[in-house]
Formats: structure tokens, C-alpha cells, sequence
């Protein structure tokens, strides 16, 4: 079936946006055309779709429906929004659709999720269902309010609106649920990592399958599983003071070769320079305490990453803070890659660093190589 090359919509946390542009061409999906706040704009390469594969650093994936003006601030504004679903090309969309999942050929009913910025003196659920109940009589489906907080039924097709203070855009989304909802997600504990962006940070890592990957705070073990099933063949250990969190991250990582134990972040029992990658999302306190030796002697985390780490090795590591980094340059670690994210709505870090012995290995051989070209 041969249609209008689709333009997609891949959203995601705030920061991400260059990871997911380069999955996107890194996996010949198509070209990126624009970058925005939370979102990565593409075009397929292909006018014969097929099935997409999984984007895993991005949050969800939509086709891109009509776009026009933000409609204003006021509930009066709101009949706008039905001449912004008239726009859309309702039946290319469905036969997109069906064409990138397989989807059925009956739509059994469309819900909407909306977001937008600035002050409004309407809600969120006003501006869905102007929007959806438009949709449904178009598309001649029931729609399904989110407005008594029931979620919607099972096959349900998914569309989202945003308005950004100047423009609306009106997408329709590509899976039957959110692509941040990962199957292996069995059990959750608090401060669980969200699984986008443990998949970035394993992607910053550059894994490779003979390398040793140690996670020495796992929680529920997402980050293990996201590099398991970026990088297959490395060898993936998990520590975790909280029985409760290796249990969870065991069930979790049931179906990758992950290794979780029972173990001090602070006392790790692996020998010296063993480990060529560490991903982490410490315990600072923001959500969850550090316990054991942490608790009462935090330094001991980078006396500990530093002892571990091969002498070309690297670590990943979402920190709440920059200066954090003083503490690990003290310890012989040295920044760089610092990038910012927004997680659950605070400003954090994703962190790259080496041994400060091997940037100095890597300056001199660069500096031999600069006096003596071939």
C-alpha cells in the first residue's frame, strides 16, 4: 500500500530530544525535521509503511494530525478546537495506523490526553473532550471522557492535543499505549528510574558486548534491563541495599541475563578495577535516603565507583545537581559529558565521567599521535 510518507511526532522528557533524533537515524526510520520542547518531529523514509519498531528513549509516539494557532486562553475559545480536528485527514491517519501496528480494522472508540502552557480559565478535560467528542463524530466512534478519571477501555485509540501559547497541535498516537510503558515493568519501588531515560543513559554509556556493567544502587533494576536490551552480550551485576529492591529488580529482569544481590553501595564486593561501565541514579535523597556506609559517609559512593572502574572505564549517573561533580573530580573523576533533564518535573543531570588517569592516557597518545602523523 503506497500512501503520503507519514510525519510523526516522537515525544519525551525534556533533554532528550538529541537522543531520540539520533535513535530515529541511527535506526533508518526517518528524517528528522524539527526539534521542539519535548518533542522530535520526523518524516518516514519509506511511502510503503511498515511495522515501527520501538523508539526507547522516547515517552510515546503519535502521527501528526493539524496544526494551527493556540486557541486562546478563555473557555469561549474552545469551539476553535473543532475546526482544528476538521483539518485532520481522518481516514489517511486510520489506514496509517493499521499499516504501522496492524491495528484492526474497526476503531473501537478514541479518548484524548491534553496539555498546555500558561494560564487558562478552562481545564485540561474542557479542552479534551471539545476537542475528542469533534473527532468521534468525524470518525463515527464513541469517545471516551478521562474527565471522571476512569481510564479508557482496552483498544481504545489514543489522541493527544497540545497548546504551547502558540500553536495547537492535534496528534494521533502510533501503539496501543504509551511507549514509556515497558511489559517488564512487573514490580515498581519508590524512586524507580523512568525507563526512557535509563535507556538514554545506557545509550550514552557506549556499551559493548564484552563489557562488565555494574549498577551499585539497582532499585527495580531498569537500568540494567534498558542496557541489556540496547547492548545484548554484556555481563550486567546489580547491588541494592533493600531486599525489597532486589526482589523487585529479580522480577523485573526475569527475562535478560541480569545479576541482582543484596549489597552496600558503599563496601561493593568486587574487586579492584573489575567493572568497564557503571549506570546509576545514586540515592541523594531526593526520593529515596542513602542507607548503610552512604548514610553516614556519602564520599565513599566515589571512593567505591573509582575503585571499581577499569582505568578506561566510564560511569553514567543522573545526579539532582552539578556540584555534586566536585566531589567525584576530588576522587579522581573527571566530567565529560553534563547534559540537563527535567525528571518528574525537576531540573536534574545525566553525568558522563573517566578515570582522571586514562583522559591523561588518552592526552598523551593524542599528543603522540599530533607530533608524529602518518
Amino acid at each position: 500500500m503506497r500512501i503520503p510518507r507519514a510525519r510523526l511526532v516522537a515525544r519525551c522528557v525534556r533533554g532528550l530530544e538529541p537522543e531520540v533524533a539520533a535513535e530515529i537515524l541511527e535506526s533508518g526510520l526517518g528524517s528528522v525535521t524539527r526539534l521542539g520542547h519535548r518533542e522530535v518531529h520526523f518524516r518516514l523514509r519509506s511511502s510503503r509503511p511498515e511495522p515501527i519498531p520501538a523508539l526507547r528513549t522516547a515517552d510515546d509516539l503519535f502521527l501528526s494530525a493539524a496544526r494551527g494557532p493556540d486557541i486562546g486562553t478563555t473557555k469561549h475559545d474552545l469551539h476553535a478546537l473543532a475546526e482544528l480536528a476538521a483539518l485532520a485527514d481522518t481516514d489517511l491517519l486510520v489506514r496509517l495506523r493499521r499499516a504501522l501496528t496492524r491495528a484492526p480494522a474497526e476503531v473501537p472508540g478514541i479518548d484524548v490526553s491534553a496539555s498546555f502552557l500558561g494560564r487558562r480559565t478552562f481545564s485540561r478535560y474542557d479542552a479534551e473532550d471539545a476537542v475528542g467528542m469533534a473527532l468521534a463524530g468525524r470518525l463515527g466512534v464513541p469517545y471516551h471522557s478521562r474527565r471522571t478519571g476512569s481510564a479508557p477501555p482496552p483498544g481504545s485509540w489514543g489522541w493527544r492535543l497540545t497548546l504551547d501559547g502558540a500553536h495547537a497541535a492535534l496528534m494521533m498516537r502510533v501503539g496501543d499505549r504509551p511507549l514509556h510503558r515497558r511489559a517488564y515493568k512487573q514490580r515498581m519501588i519508590k524512586g524507580t528510574l523512568h525507563p526512557p531515560l535509563a535507556a538514554a543513559m545506557a545509550l550514552l554509556a557506549g556499551i559493548r558486548p564484552d563489557h562488565t556493567v555494574l549498577d551499585p544502587c539497582c532499585g527495580a533494576g531498569t537500568l540494567l534491563i534498558e542496557a541489556a536490551l540496547a547492548r545484548p552480550g554484556a555481563r550486567l551485576y546489580g547491588f541494592d541495599l533493600s531486599p525489597d529492591a532486589v526482589a523487585a529488580a529479580r522480577a523485573n529482569a526475569s527475562a535478560v541475563p541480569v545479576r541482582v544481590d543484596r549489597g552496600d553501595a558503599g563496601r561493593l564486593p568486587l574487586p579492584d578495577a573489575s567493572v568497564d561501565r557503571v549506570l546509576c541514579n545514586p540515592p541523594w535523597g531526593a526520593q529515596v535516603h542513602p542507607g548503610g556506609l552512604l548514610a553516614d559517609s556519602p564520599s565513599r559512593w566515589w571512593t567505591e565507583l573509582r575503585r571499581v572502574l577499569v582505568p578506561d572505564g566510564k560511569a553514567v549517573l543522573l545526579l539532582p545537581t552539578s556540584e555534586t561533580l566536585t566531589d567525584a573530580i576530588r576522587h579522581g573523576l573527571v566530567p565529560v559529558h553534563v547534559q540537563g533533564v527535567r525528571v518528574s518535573g525537576a531540573q536534574s543531570f545525566i553525568v558522563g565521567l573517566h578515570p582522571a588517569a586514562s583522559l591523561k592516557a588518552r592526552r598523551r597518545t593524542t599528543s603522540r599521535t599530533e607530533r608524529n602523523p602518518r
